[in-house]
């Protein structure tokens, strides 16, 4: 039976939204701050010329270049001031929670609540300066070797002032977008980070779609393989929808307490749920980041650089074996490891022991946690086959059928994802206005 908060948030429209004025201002804030990237992703770097960027981008856009332009919104494409995107901070912050596990140091730190946790991420936003300045002057090297491998002059004035500017320019656009992101975080809706991310997907979607449609077409892809495709992005869609709200709930019992007057004792329970996929969009985006760090140096090098670049450049292209097999590998491990960081059997046993909370036929301390561990495993085991199977599905796709719909799994997991995270906070933030407005209510007829 659905509980009291369920059947308010079922009723919830979102006509109420005109009502919830806080609520208001965050979308607006929200929507103003996306905006603002947006624009930036068409401000382009100093030096370059854009119809000759143009032709070098289109001839070098397939493979790892065409999926890190998708993350950048086009603005790679575009060669802009956010080329880089938010992808250093997010790599900076994997190498953080990956040091937090190894060193001691940094796992008291974690512990020291609020005062660690910003210690951390001041650490994380040293490492994305650094990581920027280096992926910034591999970009500028990259534009400047593809312009003359082509013979197109797409750097007006080649050389290190040209690079010196455009990693001040990258750096620079990849701050500000993390500053953005926590702003969009605290003063309006949903993760600000993952919303920057998911805008930048979104706003490919059209170009992604009328390609396809331009070479349904042509006569280049067939219809009956378009409407394929477009039935199978539902159907993967529905599913995606279904497995992230799927829980295992955990019956916990309490022990009786004696009711006031009444001279009998009654025993409460809940439930402790357990998502299929409790790391979410996390692993997908994790393992992109770090592939994309350094094939991007592979990418923009490999034609100018020894066979070796080249060879690695092969590995690492779309489709290959060896790309899918660190790319699923990565997908595993990062399901794992951001399941055991989010959630602590051991903890969560304790908790429950130290409020007399208990889970019925197993008991309390070391075996209640060793029962969680076990059912979290088996739960991640599934998640990590959900996500290799919805992140690998399109990469092999577009392998083997050339599909220019580079729309893949792990955006297509990173759009729904944020979607429901959303739509779950706003319904949250409506809830809450109309629990205020019940209160309000109930104190005026307690006035009269």
């Amino acid at each position: 039976m659905a509980s009291v908060s369920e059947q308010i948030a079922s009723r919830i429209n979102l006509g109420s939204i005109a009502k919830a004025e806080d609520l208001k201002k965050r979308i607006v804030f929200t929507l103003l701050g996306l905006i603002v990237y947006r624009i930036g992703s068409y401000i382009p770097l100093p030096g370059i010329d854009p119809v000759a960027l143009e032709k070098v981008f289109s001839a070098n856009v397939g493979g790892i270049l065409g999926m890190f332009d998708m993350f950048a919104g086009g603005a790679l494409g575009r060669m802009t001031v956010f080329a880089l995107n938010i992808m250093p901070y997010i790599s900076a912050s994997i190498i953080m929670q990956l040091l937090t596990v190894i060193s001691p140091q940094l796992e008291q730190l974690k512990k020291e609540g609020e005062v660690g946790r910003k210690k951390i991420n001041q650490y994380a936003r040293y490492g994305t300066v650094f990581l920027a300045t280096v992926q910034g002057y591999g970009v500028a090297v990259g534009i400047e070797n593809m312009s003359n491998s082509q013979g197109v002059q797409a750097v007006m004035d080649p050389g290190m002032f040209f690079r010196f500017t455009t990693v001040i320019t990258l750096v620079s656009g990849t701050i500000f977008l993390v500053w953005l992101g926590e702003q969009i975080t605290q003063r309006g809706i949903g993760n600000g980070i993952s919303l920057i991310i998911f805008t930048g997907i979104v706003a490919q979607l059209p170009v992604a779609l009328s390609t396809t449609f331009e070479l349904g077409r042509t006569g280049a892809l067939s219809t009956l393989f378009i409407v394929f495709l477009l039935v199978m992005s539902v159907a993967v869609i529905a599913f995606m929808v279904f497995i992230e709200r799927a829980q295992r709930r955990i019956t916990i019992q309490y022990p009786k307490r004696q009711q006031q007057g009444a001279g009998s004792s009654v025993a409460s329970s809940s439930h402790l749920p357990l998502k299929i996929n409790t790391a979410g969009v996390i692993p997908p985006i994790f393992a992109s980041s770090l592939l994309l760090l350094p094939i991007t140096f592979v990418s923009f090098n490999a034609g100018s650089g020894p066979e070796w670049l080249n060879t690695l450049s092969q590995f690492l292209s779309r489709g290959h074996p060896v790309y899918l097999s660190l790319y699923t590998a990565m997908i595993v491990f990062f399901a794992f490891f951001y399941t055991a960081i989010v959630f602590n059997p051991k903890d969560t046993a304790d908790n429950l022991k130290k409020y007399g909370g208990f889970v019925p036929g197993i008991r309390p301390g070391e075996n209640t946690a060793n029962y969680l561990d076990f059912i979290l495993t088996r739960l991640t085991v599934i998640g990590a086959i959900y996500l290799s199977f919805i992140c690998l599905l399109p990469e092999l796709l577009i392998s083997k059928y050339q599909v220019p719909f580079y729309f893949g799994g792990t955006s297509l997991l990173i759009v729904v994802s944020v979607t429901m995270d959303t739509v779950t906070q706003i319904q949250s933030y409506l809830l809450a206005h109309q629990y205020e407005g019940l209160i309000k209510k109930s104190n005026l007829r307690r006035g009269k």
